[in-house]
């Protein structure tokens, strides 16, 4: 083993030795090597008449670059675009979202958390943490209505165990009792990894104030059971709350709650702010040890190093602008009210006798999508009748719930939607009828 790898591994346990047990023996290997971007990183701040180290072109005081290329970016200075990024992220991106955090969640004042770093988006933020933290045969904690590339990045990449329980009980409210059980039911592993995502994909659900302490209460009963649990809070969607659930994300009431919880919040820019194509993202951590927190960001640009070595300066660059910028908080609104309209919609339209007899839908409350529950047909039928016959995308997610991303639907279309999904379901009824 590298001895940075073995510095920090060293570090991380003499603060708490629980969150080195957390580690996968991937993430007790990775450091950040002290190469060609820590010697460019100090010549950076000290050659002040040549810097002849990172690996690109200069002319004059800027990077070299095509003129065709810059005249696309005429309000940018080529330094915010062409040179690498740190494998950490722009510095000041990182800082303005730590204060954004701050901002979104009350929870998180007088917490200990770290500056994030930036990623290739969620998904690469995903695969992070599971590197650092999921060896083979590890447990991973999923409601049974998950969004699939979970299967990828943890059972498939990692070899990973996916432990699921019903998300939601008989009164339609999550599933804390189930939770709970499944997550005890990991004592004698005394590990587990919890993946939280609200609000839900595939459901739009987020839980409401009690669920939240319930599940704050199951993971400490865990921890106070020696379970060590990885949480890992996926937010893809943050601040898509349209009803009274939980208004913030669950990383702030479970920073420094036990020795045994370790908090990891991956969000980012891609849904929050519209912005998919641009790929930033971020993960953060939560320890009362500044120690660790420096260890487990080392940690995480090695694995960044290793893979992407860093991500794209431009869209940092964009998504910097954006949040400093006068029209943000003003646009930010204006989407979340028609995303808000669309969901409302939505409602009303379900709501109606017509669908009763053809499906009955999951609470929703938040986010991109909902699913119905089909009641006399298979969901990946239906799927295919739609698009064939009536030229309309669904998602069949197992063999009864269809999820419908209400997001990239006018508020307007939204019932003729529906009567359209309503007429596949007759088509194949009566189909059955007739084979019979």
């Amino acid at each position: 083993m590298n001895h940075l790898a073995k510095k920090l591994n060293d570090n991380i346990k003499r603060e708490n030795i629980y969150i080195d047990e957390m580690l996968s023996d991937l993430g007790k290997r990775s450091y950040y090597p002290k190469g060609i971007l820590s010697q460019s990183a100090e010549a950076n701040k000290k050659a002040h008449r040549f810097n002849a180290t990172i690996g690109i072109a200069t002319e004059g005081s800027n990077p070299m670059h095509f003129d065709h290329i810059q005249e696309q970016f005429a309000n940018y200075d080529p330094n915010d675009i062409y040179p690498y990024a740190p494998p950490s992220g722009k510095q000041t991106l990182r800082e303005v979202w730590r204060s954004k955090l701050l901002k979104d969640n009350p929870s998180l004042q007088n917490k200990t958390f770290s500056l994030p770093l930036i990623t290739n988006a969620l998904t690469h933020g995903l695969s992070i943490v599971a590197d650092l933290f999921v060896n083979a045969d590890d447990s991973i904690i999923l409601p049974d209505k998950y969004w699939g590339n979970y299967n990828f990045i943890f059972e498939t990449r990692r070899e990973a165990n996916i432990l699921t329980y019903p998300l939601f009980d008989e009164f339609e409210r999550f599933n804390v009792p189930a939770f709970k059980e499944c997550l005890l039911s990991q004592k004698d592993k005394g590990k587990a990894i919890v993946l939280l995502n609200f609000p839900n994909n595939p459901t739009g659900y987020t839980p409401y104030q009690k669920e939240v302490e319930g599940i704050i209460s199951a993971l400490y009963e865990a921890a106070q059971n020696g379970i060590n649990t990885v949480v890992i809070l996926d937010d893809a969607y943050f601040g898509l709350f349209y009803e009274n659930s939980l208004k913030e994300s669950l990383f702030g009431q479970l920073a420094n709650l036990h020795e045994r919880i370790l908090p990891i919040k991956v969000d980012g820019a891609t849904k929050e702010n519209y912005v998919w194509g641009l790929r930033v993202g971020f993960i953060t951590y939560s320890s009362e040890s500044l120690t660790i927190l420096d260890a487990l960001e080392q940690k995480t640009k090695g694995i960044i190093r290793g893979t992407i070595s860093s991500g794209s300066h431009l869209s940092q660059t964009v998504i910097l602008n954006s949040l400093k910028s006068n029209e943000y908080l003003q646009e930010k609104q204006q989407k979340y009210e028609v995303m808000c309209a669309r969901a409302t919609k939505v409602k009303e339209v379900l709501n109606k006798e017509k669908y009763q007899k053809h499906w009955r839908y999951y609470p929703f409350n938040s986010g991109y999508f909902m699913c119905l529950k089909l009641h006399n047909v298979n969901a990946e039928t239906l799927r295919l009748h739609l698009l064939e016959n009536y030229g309309v995308g669904t998602i069949a997610i197992n063999e009864t719930d269809l999820r419908i991303a209400f997001s990239c639907v006018e508020e307007e279309n939204i019932e003729e939607l529906f009567d359209i999904i309503g007429e596949g379901i007759k088509d194949l009824v009566k189909v059955s009828e007739i084979s019979k």
